[in-house]
């Protein structure tokens, strides 16, 4: 199992990393409950979005980059989203609401370029030429390293690859929910990054009997394993686990050490049969 991910040449990256969405407010609106504490849960390699919050995660995140200057941290960013209030999302892919979106994502993140910019949706009333095509222009010009794609089919894919180069999809992907297991193909086959949000289920998989039995067995975790299984099941796969407390983020960290028999992989795998 590879620990690593290479996006290129000078981009490689663990393929643990860490999702900020649980750092904001309830509905992932506002401040969080504990805005001293936020920067201090922030470990590895980072997925966020200015829609988080919107913008309280990116200054959260801000803050822990500057506390730690020499690390080497990968910040990938989604645009997208217009938010109204808690809980609501709504796509917006007009070409200047993007770009506008990245320009503020480099600000209150503090970086002159953000590694990897996903499409949190395609917006179906902007052909996706015209929403990529704000991106491109942006990648020229040295704003964004690589682009990547949110919540997206095979199809979808496909269509963006005709207009530039997509290293990335982040879809919805855990134990019980694999809906996507062709687009999860489909990216192994042409090393793609895929990070699956909501890796955990949002804690709906750590009653689960067999999961919690094999966590036995490896004296670890419910998560830990749900985390380990996802990355022996591609190398591909980069997860992103979210939560606010640093202790259970350096939990999750672990799970890069933990090596599933194929017996448990497989007995992981009928969870969503």
């Amino acid at each position: 199992m590879e620990k690593t991910f290479t996006f290129d040449a000078d981009l490689t990256v663990n393929r643990l990393g860490y999702g900020t969405m649980q750092l904001p407010g309830a509905g992932v609106w506002g401040p969080a409950a504990d805005p001293q504490h936020a920067p201090a849960v922030i470990e590895t390699a980072i997925d966020t979005a200015d829609a988080y919050g919107p913008l309280y995660a990116n200054r959260y995140l801000r803050t822990a980059l500057q506390a730690r200057p020499n690390a080497h941290v990968m910040v990938a960013t989604k645009v997208g989203f217009t938010r109204q209030g808690p809980g609501i999302w709504t796509p917006l892919g007009a070409p200047q609401y993007l770009k506008q979106q990245v320009e503020l994502n480099l600000f209150t993140l503090g970086l002159d370029h953000i590694d990897l910019l996903q499409l949190h949706r395609i917006d179906p009333d902007y052909p996706l030429a015209v929403q990529l095509g704000a991106l491109k222009d942006l990648q020229k010009e040295g704003k964004i390293r690589h682009v990547g794609l949110s919540q997206v089919t095979v199809d979808q894919l496909k269509a963006a690859e005709q207009i530039m180069p997509i290293v990335s999809v982040q879809n919805q992907y855990n134990l019980i929910n694999r809906s996507d297991e062709d687009l999860l193909n489909y990216a192994e086959a042409h090393h793609i990054a895929f990070i699956p949000w909501y890796p955990l289920a949002t804690g709906k998989l750590i009653t689960n009997p067999t999961l919690i039995a094999i966590a036995q067995k490896y004296d670890a975790s419910p998560s830990q394993i749900a985390l380990a299984w996802l990355l022996k099941r591609s190398d591909v796969i980069l997860p992103i686990p979210g939560t606010k407390s640093s202790n259970h983020e350096l939990q999750n960290l672990k799970a890069r050490d933990i090596t599933l028999s194929d017996a448990d992989f497989d007995a992981l795998k009928a969870l969503a049969n």
